[in-house]
């Protein structure tokens, strides 16, 4: 069998293609964060904790405009004022079809209430010092504190078939 390949020679095999890309949308109320669960335990990101989002859709005339209706879809809520916090691109050794690049929003001001939806169950409030890392992607513990400690990154992470980490790169760029 032959040996792994690096991130760094990941990165050089899929440097001339765009990644699908993907979004998140954090909305912050003072020292707490939303997050949210996917209701269908049988599509990506299944039984996970994360922000708001998804992909574009051929309406979409930007990833902003995506995350605004990603979020509003999935919450019920209308964030206004976002701001983009990170860019950070996956990549998947046994599936590349899952490769993609995540723009990663946050906001303090929106419309609404959050509430569940027919995509996600109840959002739910954690402060920042309590967030269930353990029930979220693994990549979210290396860049997510930095972003809502007002960090803007970029960052690269490659999984292996069981979607662990294998390696990862997060550089503060703001």
């Amino acid at each position: 069998m032959g040996e792994r390949q690096t991130l760094a020679e990941i990165k050089e095999r899929f440097s001339g293609e765009a990644l699908p890309q993907r979004t998140l949308c954090f909305l912050i109320k003072g020292n707490q964060v939303l997050l949210v669960m996917k209701r269908d335990k049988n599509v990506f990101g299944a039984n996970r904790w994360n922000g708001p989002g998804g992909g574009l859709k051929p309406e979409d005339s930007s990833i902003e405009v995506a995350a605004r209706r990603e979020t509003l879809e999935e919450t019920e809520v209308t964030p206004r004022n976002i701001k983009k916090v990170a860019i950070l691109n996956f990549y998947f050794l046994d599936k590349s079809e899952w490769n993609q690049q995540v723009v990663v929003f946050t906001t303090h001001d929106w419309d609404g209430t959050p509430a569940e939806t027919d995509e996600m169950v109840t959002p739910k409030w954690f402060d920042i010092n309590k967030i269930p890392y353990g029930q979220m992607w693994e990549s979210d513990f290396f860049w997510l504190p930095k972003v809502l400690g007002g960090k803007i990154v970029e960052g690269n992470f490659l999984y292996n078939e069981n979607q662990e980490i294998l390696e990862h790169e997060v550089i503060e760029i703001a």
